[in-house]
């Protein structure tokens, strides 16, 4: 299908992988020619170009320019493309050999990073990737892959993929300083990453989209607030409690649809609380632990919210913090929110205090031990730790303390195949303090 067609896209990728590559075409160099694998090269310009070679059968050339961000088409090139890219008729064939239904089941089972080459090979292909049809594809067939998105260092995001064990860096972010340096929230839903934050009056939301390669900001809740609890499956997501812009404590909660980009209020909980933490298992939202109460008080118990009925249920002692005694009597707002994960609908906690990771048993309410945390995973009273479900696995990012630059760790266990052995998926000179932390599916 592509012998005696070469599709080069330039980029600075050298041993990471560069998401520009994948969607803006800007940065990176790919070559496809007769069915190889993308060929790298360092040293090219910032341009993108696509040549499709003539062929004995009179293949007429075309020279089609694909960065989704690039100003150098014509108007009227940008109104067709932005036309043709909302266009999911059955007319884009895609490979014409084989008809629309059997691409589309090919391409769905391509990894995600090869789809900034797929786009450069016709303006079909470009559509289907770049209008966002390819993931609600994946949605309808049950395709999944997992990547890790976390913060190192204020306003800079990276990306790994734990199949390749890929790097990627995302743009920089370009807020106030307010922003930079105030409490910030992170939750990936769909094909889009929210940052959640503060600027000098009110509350802001910076979003990444996976399609565009590019922030922006504008969005709003219908009651914006931070140190809020939350979770995403699929193309939604709901955020429950938190603070409003005067330090109030919230018990309302609002779900977010990534395909629509709307916000539907919710019921509210039964209790306000704020620096709780959210998972969805086995259908169902959860908000856990946090800080409540008129004394802003820790709060042991859960909540559950049935997405059917729309009703709130308090299920005690679900938080798997730890008692006073144990705690030494720090201050409630001085330990990090409950790091809990969700693989195959079991909960999971990493107590960062005694370096275990817990289970927790639906039938009694109770947690229970059952292994180790990695020994390098350093942070302060959790701060600084990230713990995620990541498809099938358990991940863990994190790093030793260390005076100046050190390094980040990307360790998994797949809870499925036993006890909790930890493995390296791999290592980055970086911070060591992570930030914020999302994970997305699509």
């Amino acid at each position: 299908m592509l012998e005696d067609r070469s599709c080069l896209v330039t980029r600075d990728y050298r041993t990471e992988g560069n998401w520009a590559a994948c969607m803006s075409y800007r940065h990176d160099r790919i070559e496809v020619q007769n069915g190889k694998r993308p060929l790298e090269n360092d040293q090219e310009s910032d341009h993108v170009q696509c040549k499709l070679q003539k062929q004995s059968d009179g293949f007429n050339p075309v020279g089609v320019a694909l960065s989704l961000g690039d100003s150098s088409a014509s108007p009227d090139e940008q109104a067709g493309n932005q036309q043709h890219a909302g266009n999911n008729s059955d007319s884009v064939t895609l490979f014409q050999a084989i008809g629309r239904d059997n691409s589309i089941d090919c391409l769905v089972r391509c990894s995600r990073s090869d789809y900034g080459a797929i786009a450069c090979l016709n303006r079909d292909f470009h559509s289907f990737v770049s209008s966002g049809e390819i993931y609600r594809w994946r949605r309808v067939n049950g395709v999944v892959e997992h990547w890790v998105y976390f913060s190192c260092q204020l306003l800079e995001w990276e990306a790994f993929d734990p199949t390749r064990r890929r790097w990627m860096h995302l743009p920089t972010m370009n807020p106030n300083e307010c922003f930079v340096f105030s409490d910030k929230e992170s939750l990936a839903v769909g094909t889009e990453l929210l940052v959640f934050g503060k600027e000098v009056l009110a509350h802001v939301i910076y979003r990444y989209s996976l399609l565009t390669n590019t922030w922006s900001s504008g969005m709003q809740m219908n009651a914006p607030r931070c140190l809020f609890g939350s979770a995403s499956l699929g193309e939604i997501a709901i955020l429950a409690g938190g603070c409003d812009s005067q330090g109030h404590i919230l018990k309302s909660a609002e779900l977010y649809n990534s395909e629509t980009g709307t916000w539907k209020t919710l019921p509210s909980m039964n209790q306000p609380r704020k620096m709780c933490s959210g998972v969805f298992m086995d259908g169902k939202f959860y908000v856990i632990g946090g800080i409540g109460g008129a004394e802003s008080k820790l709060l042991t118990c859960g909540e559950e919210y049935n997405l059917e009925t729309g009703k709130w249920t308090e299920i005690p002692n679900m938080s798997p913090v730890r008692t006073n005694a144990a705690r030494n009597d720090m201050p409630a707002t001085s330990e990090a929110p409950p790091l809990v994960a969700v693989v195959n609908n079991e909960l999971y906690a990493a107590d960062y205090a005694d370096m275990e990771v817990r289970k927790y048993n639906k039938q009694n309410k109770a947690w229970v031990t059952i292994g180790r945390l990695p020994e390098r995973a350093a942070s302060m009273n959790g701060w600084g730790l990230a713990f995620r479900a990541c498809g099938d696995r358990l991940i863990v990012i994190g790093g030793p303390r260390a005076m100046g630059e050190g390094y980040i760790e990307v360790n998994s266990w797949v809870p499925s195949e036993g006890p909790p052995q930890w493995n390296l998926l791999g290592r980055k000179r970086s911070g060591s303090f992570v930030y914020n932390c999302a994970v997305m599916g699509c």
